[in-house]
């Protein structure tokens, strides 16, 4: 059931909190954030928070290109299904740290959680570095995965919570969109790491691993001034501590304090200590099963798509086309900035067109264009540069398409479950479409068969094009709306 908001958002002017004995707050904490332009302490928001999407790309791209390398290596000689094997790891890590991380984000708040998940990050991908078989290889991409994970709900909690409305759908798509980023800089440091004239074979891997250590270093260090979530603070009994940080902010954006002003919504809230689990389940699954069923389908879909053939990519241009493994990362350049232009030039529209019609549209055109372009691939039609153009095109659409998927999941819940509402359907979506995806890839390439790696990408396409009907007939029309407007707290008191 999709809720309105209510006529009580807009109570009279002004008393801050009430009674303490019955635990009420009236406050106009949302609208206030809402009411903010865009200023220097949004960007440093996007700066430190987003870099974990950063951190991100450049993982997976180091898992895809550093492919050949880990099967030349001296000391692992892995196989195919071996390198399904560890990347599937890393997403299961990703599914279990999102859940358990999301559960704690929702309860003990955003900010605590960007300090542990990120330290579970560094210290699994530093041991990454280290490893002597696939075993170990896979643990520890499984505990990189779960930092991962658990950065996905703490940090897309909180960006949703401190970004204007207006500005919430391109803020958004890009900061996922700066994946990318990572995953040129993985390509660029594949390309020099790999290179046999300048390092040996089985040290080059290493080294690039411990890049994702070293900036991650210094990402703790950019998140110490960041605030915990007013809107979090709010709920959870600590009101005059949120219109405090509420305040700073104004004094940093507008040089004044707008909280005595008239004209801003008022809301009126129950505070509490938590959400019980059974509250949780409820709202996910019985009051707001319209919109679980939109994200568990969008994040099904992107996470086939993507995981499976972006995880494989090294894998077709070695296998296919012949290019040497220090050579994946050019390729890998071209294909990674069709994906960041993608968010970056269509964003804005997910923000005036519209959520149901860009979500649409984007989803839509990237599972026809990875059919034909399949197709072509099974005929041999394409050249690696060919594949690569092609990728190149399919993704300046998809990129935004599955940015929209954690838009959708992050916007369209209750403030009491957003971050495990992500977790559920990042997991869940991540389960059946990433999981399965690399490791059905790596064995449909084993296979040596073009045709059977077409019915791979027939697969991912059908299920874009599905998602695309499904958004277009059952998502929500958020754009430009205030989080409480797209879904009622649960403690709103009428």
């Amino acid at each position: 059931m999709d809720l309105q908001p209510s006529p009580a958002l807009n109570l009279g002017p002004a008393a801050s909190v009430a009674a303490e004995s019955d635990r009420i707050v009236e406050t106009s904490i949302p609208s206030r954030l809402d009411a903010l332009p865009w200023s220097g302490f949004h960007t440093r928001v996007v700066l430190a928070l987003g870099i974990t999407w950063i951190l991100d790309g450049l993982e997976v791209t180091l898992a895809g290109a550093l492919s050949g390398a880990l099967k030349q290596s001296p000391s692992l000689h892995f196989s195919n299904l071996d390198l399904g094997i560890a990347n599937s790891a890393y997403l299961a890590g990703a599914v279990l740290g999102a859940l358990g991380f999301g559960w704690l984000t929702d309860r003990i708040g955003r900010k605590k959680l960007f300090f542990i998940t990120l330290a579970v990050y560094l210290s699994a991908t530093a041991a990454t570095a280290l490893s002597w078989n696939i075993a170990s290889y896979a643990l520890f991409r499984f505990l990189t995965g779960a930092g991962i994970g658990g950065e996905y709900t703490a940090i897309n909690s909180t960006i949703q919570e401190l970004v204007p409305a207006r500005y919430r759908g391109w803020t958004d798509l890009v900061i996922n969109g700066s994946f990318w980023i990572g995953a040129a800089m993985g390509a660029v440091a594949a390309i020099v790491l790999l290179d046999p004239a300048l390092i040996g074979p089985d040290l080059g891997w290493r080294l690039a691993y411990l890049i994702g250590a070293t900036i991650g270093l210094v990402v703790l260090l950019m998140r110490m001034w960041i605030p915990e979530s007013p809107r979090w603070l709010m709920i959870h009994g600590r009101p005059d501590q949120a219109h405090a940080i509420v305040d700073e902010i104004e004094d940093s954006v507008v040089g004044r304090r707008q909280g005595d002003h008239e004209g801003f919504a008022r809301i009126r809230l129950k505070m509490r200590d938590h959400t019980p689990i059974s509250e949780v389940v409820h709202t996910l699954f019985s009051a707001y099963r319209q919109r679980a069923v939109v994200g568990l389908v969008l994040m099904s879909a992107q996470a086939f798509f993507y995981n499976a053939i972006f995880f494989t990519f090294a894998l077709v241009l070695t296998d296919f086309y012949g290019i040497s493994a220090d050579h994946v990362g050019w390729y890998i350049l071209p294909f990674a900035a069709g994906n960041f232009l993608g968010p970056l030039l269509l964003g804005r529209l997910f923000d005036t067109l519209g959520r149901r019609t860009m979500i649409m549209f984007t989803y839509g055109v990237s599972g026809l264009l990875l059919a034909l372009s399949g197709y072509l691939f099974s005929i041999g039609a394409l050249s690696a540069q060919g594949q690569t153009i092609a990728w190149m095109v399919i993704f300046f659409f998809a990129s935004p398409a599955a940015s929209a998927a954690y838009l959708t999941v992050s916007e369209t819940f209750p403030l009491e479950v957003r971050a495990l509402a992500i977790a559920v359907f990042y997991a869940v979506g991540t389960g059946i479409g990433g999981v399965i995806g690399p490791a059905l890839f790596g064995a449909l390439i084993d296979t040596g068969s073009r045709t059977s790696v077409f019915a791979g990408y027939l697969l991912g396409a059908v299920l874009m094009i599905a998602a695309a009907i499904v958004a277009w007939r059952y998502a929500v029309s958020a754009e430009r709306k205030s989080l409480e407007q797209i879904a009622r707290p649960l403690a709103f008191m009428e």
